[in-house]
């Protein structure tokens, strides 16, 4: 709005200012101009006085001039000798010289209110084009400066006025432009937040912004309906990828029991890439469906933490797991699944980047209204500036890219943890290796 209502008020400023200058200088040359008719009409007199040698000639006139008007005015001769004088002592005005030497008055400096110079008029006395002596009037400018006292509280009143109507039709205006603007912001802020039904009314705004509506609602109907055939395709791939996955592992299994015992090692990576295959689908499923929490309750994250660790040691028995609770009992408001679930991702890449020999540590503590679960790995890290992009989703470190994996299991971590309030936050420790802080809100009252 401000690119409207600066550049009016911009403009109404230089229309009044020139505006105003207008005004003083034509109340200025008004006053001037009524001094020289009256100066003209005067020298006839002022010039048979002075031919004459006869000062009551002209007297007459500056009196009865001076009584009507409140000018002074004084009449001088070739010399610059006072001839006659009616309220002006003509030996204090320079202009009279300028006067005798044959130069007319002419207007100067324009008269602002706050002036309080007099203006005065000079002109020469002519006798067949000859000088034969001037007249000089002087009058006060109070009459001048309240003229245009008043003429600047018009200008200013009518400013003020137009300024006010100005600024209601551009505020107007911009509204009514503008408005399909906030309708499109309001729509794109309600699709980033997941409904993508939302659609804006044709009805308003200038035709060209109502073109660009049009536009946005074509692309807002094909994101909804490409977002619904991906979620409809993922749910049906799901369904045809879960049985005959659900069958090799039952298959699996029956064939772990009939191989000879030399053969079982393979059996078990037969069935750790089978397992990996499942994870990978319920990674691929909650990233399509939003990655949302379920229902968050009172949990135990010191509980949790402790039982999932016990899970861990038996997965990786030679690996040394450290526990270390601030508390005892730390309650956290969170769906338990999908924290676990976050939990053990984590884990998973500290055991899967850091050596077999090296421990992995585990701390439960709170932080302001957040409880915080920390894992640390001593394993190569990342460098700093790839520190940012391991949340991104299939995003791999070029220098662990031979690692197995798939790139989602920090994303959805990530997204697990911030649908229910809280977050995810990496940094790299001091003595190497990788820390990732688990955050969720805590639970005041359990009960």
């Amino acid at each position: 709005m401000a690119l409207i209502y600066v550049p009016i008020a911009l403009i109404l400023l230089l229309l009044g200012m020139f505006y105003v200058v207008s005004i003083t200088r034509a109340h200025h040359q008004e006053v001037f101009l009524d001094r020289l008719r009256d100066a003209s009409y005067l020298s006839i007199t002022a010039r048979q006085s002075i031919l004459a040698d006869d000062p009551t000639l002209v007297q007459v006139d500056l009196d009865r001039y001076h009584e009507l008007y409140g000018v002074r005015a004084a009449v001088v001769d070739q010399a610059g000798n006072p001839v006659a004088a009616a309220g002006l002592d003509v030996t204090q005005v320079p202009e009279r010289a300028a006067a005798l030497a044959g130069r007319r008055a002419e207007l100067h400096d324009d008269v602002w209110p706050w002036d309080t110079e007099e203006i005065v008029v000079a002109e020469p006395v002519f006798d067949g084009g000859d000088v034969v002596g001037a007249l000089v009037t002087s009058s006060d400018t109070a009459q001048v400066r309240r003229g245009i006292w008043y003429s600047w509280a018009i200008l200013i009143a009518g400013g003020v006025v137009t300024a006010l109507v100005a600024l209601l039709v551009a505020d107007r205006t911009a509204g009514w432009v503008l408005r399909p603007v906030r309708a499109v912001d309001r729509a794109m802020e309600q699709m980033g937040s997941g409904r993508l039904d939302e659609r804006i009314p044709l009805s308003t705004g200038p035709p060209e912004l109502r073109q660009v509506v049009g536009r946005f609602n074509e692309m807002a109907e094909r994101v909804e309906q490409l977002m619904r055939r991906q979620q409809e395709f993922v749910a049906n791939a799901s369904h045809e990828l879960r049985n005959p996955l659900n069958a090799l592992m039952l298959r699996i299994e029956a064939l772990a029991l009939s191989v000879p015992q030399d053969d079982s090692a393979e059996v078990e990576h037969v069935r750790a890439e089978a397992e990996r295959m499942a994870q990978i689908l319920d990674a691929l499923l909650l990233l399509a469906e939003g990655s949302t929490m379920g229902a968050v309750q009172p949990v135990d994250v010191v509980d949790l933490v402790a039982g999932h660790a016990d899970g861990w040691r038996l997965l990786d028995p030679d690996r040394e797991f450290a526990v270390d609770a601030a508390e005892d009992v730390l309650w956290g408001a969170v769906d338990p699944t999908a924290l676990g679930s976050a939990l053990d991702t984590i884990v998973d890449n500290a055991l899967k980047f850091s050596p077999a020999s090296s421990r992995v540590e585990v701390g439960v503590r709170r932080d302001g209204t957040m409880v915080e679960i920390t894992v640390r790995d001593h394993g190569p890290g990342v460098p700093a500036d790839q520190l940012d992009r391991l949340t991104d989703r299939f995003w791999r470190s070029p220098g662990h890219s031979a690692v197995r994996g798939s790139g989602l299991g920090l994303a959805i971590a990530s997204e697990l943890l911030a649908s229910a309030g809280g977050g995810l936050r990496l940094e790299l420790p001091a003595g190497g290796g990788l820390r990732a802080h688990l955050l969720v809100p805590s639970w005041e009252d359990p009960a």
